[in-house]
């Protein structure tokens, strides 16, 4: 059963799935939303425009039928006639033209936006299986497509019955009227006719386009298995990401550890805490070189005997500077006293140990600002 539900597509698409779905050409469409907006444009436009397309028109073939005798055997003469008057047409109707090109180009917008992608392009040949396009007959997707089909010719049917049979009278009385009255009243009844009857797909078109987006989130969704899957070809395997870190970890470390030769003071808490403070003259106050706390802290001393570095215990100068400082940081002000006191004791340990005479005295009691020590802090939370 567990098997079984990780293969149930229970989680929604990812931005990953909707996006390699896209360049493959694969978004969401209602054709029955375009076609409603390329028919209502040019609906409207014939509505708004009946009246005056069908007198232009008249006017074009009244003229191109009223010419002389000899004209008609001039070839030449018919040929620039008939021109004009194909011109004269597709000026007539270049307004609703336009009007069904902007609607067809704008219509992508509302529901999947453009998109142009190369894959949509490419061959498929399993799309020429017969198998396979039996079984897209048979489809729960054609089933739909077969009732669309079906209730959208009876609503359509019957919405162009009404409209027809509402103007029945005004379509007979139309022989009656004079010739420059009855092309513009023509036309305003077939704008009128038409937007009736296309305003029928608005309603198709309402009930399409969820669907549609609706089918398309359900074919897209995942598996928590892909989900899974995804995530780690995203992000990453948690475990290798894991195991890169721990040896990035152990690469810093051993930079670090690296550094503590070079170190003058290692300042210690004395067991817990480990700091090597190193000052270049001219590069501004003394840096932090390593740190570390328990093991570290002991691989620390431990280096810094092997090499020779001053070993200074100062618990809560120790603590203050691992505290408050990261790897590379010079020290902080607040700080500077109590560094020196222990830089000015290593300075005058090496020179006795190089040129003799008085050994200098270890300080035995550095003191540091009672709010960088996190001891005192722990202390006055307690109390």
């Amino acid at each position: 059963m567990a098997e079984d539900s990780g293969l149930e597509r229970t989680e929604e698409a990812s931005p990953q799935r909707l996006e390699k779905a896209r360049e493959e050409g694969d978004v969401p469409r209602s054709r029955e939303l375009s076609t409603c907006l390329v028919l209502l444009a040019a609906g409207g436009g014939l509505y708004a425009l009946g009246g005056s397309l069908s007198h232009r028109l008249g006017v074009t073939l009244t003229s191109g039928l009223a010419f002389e005798r000899a004209a008609a055997f001039d070839a030449n003469f018919l040929t620039s006639k008939i021109l004009a008057m194909i011109l004269d047409v597709m000026i007539a109707f270049a307004p609703i033209a336009l009007l069904f090109i902007v609607a067809a180009v704008g219509s992508p917008l509302l529901i999947g936006g453009w998109m142009f992608s190369a894959k949509a392009f490419q061959p498929k040949f399993e799309r020429l299986d017969p198998i396979n396009g039996l079984g897209n007959i048979v489809s729960a997707r054609a089933g739909v497509e077969l009732v669309k089909a079906i209730l959208k010719t009876i609503l359509i049917g019957s919405i162009a019955w009404i409209v027809v049979n509402k103007q029945k009278e005004a379509i007979f009385g139309l022989a009656l009227e004079s010739f420059d009255r009855g092309p513009q009243h023509l036309g305003s009844m077939l704008g009128f006719s038409f937007l009736a009857i296309v305003a029928g797909l608005v309603i198709i078109a309402a009930i399409d386009a969820p669907y549609q987006m609706w089918e398309y989130a359900q074919k897209l969704k995942m598996t928590r298995e892909e989900v899974v899957q995804e995530s780690k070809e995203a992000n990453g395997n948690p475990q290798i990401k894991a195991k890169i870190r721990q040896q990035q970890r152990e690469m810093a470390r051993r930079r670090m550890m690296a550094e503590v030769p070079t170190a003058d003071v290692v300042v210690t808490n004395p067991t817990h805490f480990s700091v090597a403070l190193k000052y270049s003259e001219g590069n501004g106050a003394p840096r932090v070189v390593a740190k570390g706390a328990d093991a570290v802290a002991a691989k620390i001393r431990e280096l810094a005997k092997e090499h020779n570095v001053p070993i200074l215990e100062a618990p809560p100068l120790a603590r203050a500077l691992y505290k408050h400082t990261e790897l590379g940081d010079q020290i902080p002000e607040a700080l500077y006293a109590a560094v020196a006191e222990v830089l000015a004791y290593v300075f005058q340990l090496r020179t006795f140990k190089t040129s003799g005479g008085v050994r200098p005295v270890e300080p035995n009691n550095v003191e540091v600002p009672k709010e960088l020590d996190p001891l005192n802090k722990v202390n006055e939370v307690e109390v």
